[in-house]
């Protein structure tokens, strides 16, 4: 409506009051402007009312189309509201979804049924499908056709997918036929080993190896070899149908090539019937014309090869697969034979030999790819076992060596009873003019001369013997390759290492007394250690380059000096020990002027007097002359010190007592006058006793004074704190000389 919009818009209240300005906000409206706006209002709006009722009546039509239009539309809502409503109604009073829903589920169930029947029928049909082919197989077996029952077989493994079985959510028929096939797979298996293992026999008396071509088990007969094979072949069962053949061959016909290759000779024959080969013979005579040792390996090569090609020719008839499957059930065993039989015992025995055997690698390289040219070994096999042990003979040889030498260390350590030889002394005149050079034999292996110290030592028969053989080994590792002076080099190593390891466990019992045994393990490491340090410059130069910066043997040395030096003051300690027990039970000598307490101390000088001789028996003829004076002045040192100490001691002496006191160290030095006599004369050097046992000088001094003078003299706790501060000071200065002397 344009016209009623242009009326309303043409109202301006402007416009009604003309004469009066509006945008003064401080002017206020006047009493009459405003009834003259009044009357300006109305008079415009009935003029607007005017205009509306003609608006209307001139378009009275479409208004009343318009009324007609919405009150039709609100006719047809509440239709639809009823239609609604009656629907509402009838589903809730009748629930037609459910209805629906039981109809679709029983469509469901029923299509459910339909396909399940379906492939049951499916499944009967495969199940009697199976059955019938099972049935089949067994028949065609019945009836000698192999060829078809094993390829039935292949299908019906394919199908029943043996093998794969799943846990649970199989038929049970399933697990019926496969056991209904496995027991047809057994059947047929069988059946083509009998075949197969009248196809080849060996006839012991003739020594002949026949194969068969046309085969008769049973009621089956005319069955062709191939036909066999090839079945085998369908089923996967060719290792298993020529175990026994392969088994019969190796042990009737290579074995004998291998461990009679001189005498050797198999011939080839052939039986034919209407002109077709029917079996093939392979004749072993004993040949009187090789009567030489195969020493390179010809005869036994040649023998296996023409063993090896009747096989493939008249057994597996050239076909790959089945000389491969013949290879792997024989060729491990073959090459172990060889090796075990012939390449083991042909390994030289001496290092300088070791070129000759170039000649055996070659025969056996040339044998291996004979074998491997007629597919009987696999050109993908990578272990070449027989070229490989043939071209690491230096191995095998360094090997043995090696052990040969620990074994032989070892048993020189276990078999050495570690005693001297009767009538055997050290210290004997002759050994002293003459060296060790003069000795006879039996005694050059006790009697040595130290390297540096140029000294005669008497050692056990073990530990010359063990350096004879670490020598004679090194010898050989100047004169070996690199690879075998390597293992030479470590073996004498270990034999040095090994008289460390055994012999101390071995003489545990003797170490843990005074005896000879421990005195000759002392002499063995010192005697050792100078050996070691000397192997370096003796051979250190001949050793061949790649081990001669690293052979050593300087590090092992150190350890028996240690060795030695804990051997002997073990046994000194064990005899000082000894002797301080002895002396204990002289009660420190008090009330010597009794008989029962002089009794008592007399008995105990004795012991020690004869503790002493048996020590002196024990060391003199074993240990050097240096080592036996120094070790013994230690211990007499111990007990003249000890002795002197105690008598020192004594306080309140009555005079028989020192009269008594004094005649127990006269007998002492009486009974020790051949001891000191051994001592004086043990070694050349100048230095008196007196130097080398402090305390003797004391002793002696109390045995030629008056002890009742020593014993009553106001000085007497000066004298003896002077003597005991003293004597102090010079075991120090013992020791500390002992100990450079070692």
């Amino acid at each position: 409506m344009p016209e009623i919009d242009a009326l309303f818009e043409s109202i301006n209240v402007r416009d009604l009051l003309a004469g009066h300005d509006l945008n003064d906000p401080t002017t206020p409206l006047s009493a009459p402007d405003l009834r003259l706006l009044i009357n300006r209002l109305q008079s415009h709006s009935l003029r607007i009312k005017s205009k509306v009722q003609s608006y209307l009546v001139a378009h009275h039509s479409e208004f009343s189309d318009l009324f007609s239009t919405c009150q039709d539309a609100v006719s047809r809502t509440r239709l639809i509201s009823d239609d609604v409503s009656d629907v509402v109604e009838l589903v809730s009073d009748r629930p037609v979804d459910v209805e629906i829903r039981k109809v679709v589920d029983e469509i469901t169930e029923k299509t459910k049924e339909v396909r399940l029947k379906r492939e049951s029928l499916e499944l009967v049909s495969a199940i009697v499908g199976i059955c019938e082919a099972v049935e089949e197989t067994k028949v065609a077996l019945r009836g000698g056709r192999f060829r078809f029952a094993a390829e039935r077989v292949r299908e019906l493994k394919g199908v029943l997918r043996v093998g794969e079985e799943e846990e649970g959510g199989e038929p049970v028929a399933y697990a019926l036929l496969r056991k209904e096939w496995s027991d047809c797979f057994d059947e047929i298996q069988e059946v083509l080993a009998r075949f197969m293992e009248s196809a080849v026999r060996f006839e012991l008396e003739s020594c002949k190896l026949r194969i068969s071509y046309q085969l008769s088990v049973g009621e089956t007969t005319g069955i062709a070899l191939t036909t066999v094979l090839e079945a085998m072949e369908v089923i996967g069962m060719l290792d298993y149908g020529l175990a026994k053949a392969a088994d019969s061959i190796f042990k009737h016909v290579i074995t004998p090539a291998v461990t009679h290759a001189s005498t050797f000779n198999a011939v080839e024959d052939s039986c034919k019937t209407s002109g077709d080969i029917t079996e093939a013979t392979l004749q072993l005579d004993q040949s009187s014309d090789h009567k030489t040792e195969d020493v390179d390996g010809e005869a036994i090569y040649s023998g296996i090869l023409k063993v090896v090609k009747f096989i493939c020719s008249s057994l597996c008839f050239g076909n790959v697969t089945w000389i491969h499957s013949f290879g792997r059930l024989t060729w491990p065993r073959i090459s172990e034979l060889i090796i075990s039989k012939f390449l083991s015992k042909v390994v030289p025995e001496d290092a300088s030999k070791l070129a000759d055997f170039q000649k055996v690698i070659e025969r056996t390289s040339q044998f291996e790819t004979a074998l491997k040219e007629l597919n009987f070994v696999s050109p993908s096999d990578a272990e070449g076992r027989l070229s490989k042990y043939a071209e690491n003979v230096e191995v095998h040889f360094a090997s043995r060596k090696k052990i040969e030498i620990l074994a032989k260390a070892r048993s020189l350590m276990l078999q050495c009873n570690f005693t001297i030889p009767k009538g055997l002394a050290m210290r004997n005149a002759s050994f002293k003019s003459g060296g060790a050079e003069s000795l006879d034999e039996d005694s050059s292996k006790h009697i040595v001369r130290l390297l540096f110290s140029s000294e005669v030592c008497m050692v056990s028969e073990a530990a010359s013997q063990l350096m004879h053989l670490v020598h004679k080994t090194l010898e050989d590792v100047c004169v070996s390759s690199a690879r075998v002076a390597t293992e030479c080099y470590h073996a004498a190593r270990d034999s040095i290492l090994l008289y460390e390891a055994v012999v101390p466990v071995k003489l545990e019992k003797q170490l843990n007394g005074i005896n000879q045994a421990a005195a000759l393990l002392h002499n063995d490491c010192l005697y050792l250690f100078e050996e070691i340090l000397g192997l370096a410059f003796e051979y250190r130069a001949s050793f061949p380059s790649s081990i001669k910066e690293h052979a050593v043997f300087a590090d092992v040395a150190p350890r028996f000096k240690l060795m030695a030096e804990e051997v002997l003051q073990r046994q000194i300690q064990l005899v000082v020990s000894s002797l301080q027990e002895a002396i204990d039970s002289a009660d420190g000598f008090q009330d010597t002027h009794q008989m029962k307490q002089f009794e008592s101390a007399k008995f105990s000088i004795e012991q020690v007097v004869f503790s002493l001789e048996k020590v002196h028996m024990i060391w003199e003829p074993v240990l050097r002359p240096k080592t036996y004076k120094q070790s013994m002045c230690l211990v007499l040192e111990s007990v003249f010190r000890r002795i002197t100490r105690d008598i020192l001691l004594l306080d309140d002496m009555a005079a028989d007592e020192t009269f008594q006191l004094q005649r127990l160290i006269h007998l002492m030095f009486e009974n020790l006058s051949s001891l000191l006599g051994s001592l004086k004369s043990a070694d050349e050097t100048s230095r008196p006793l007196d130097d080398l046992i402090p305390s003797l000088r004391k002793s002696r001094k109390l045995a030629g004074m008056s002890l009742l003078t020593l014993f009553t003299s106001p000085l007497n706790f000066n004298t003896k704190l002077w003597y005991m501060l003293s004597e102090i000071f010079v075991c120090v200065s013992h020791l500390q000389n002992y100990w450079i002397c070692l």
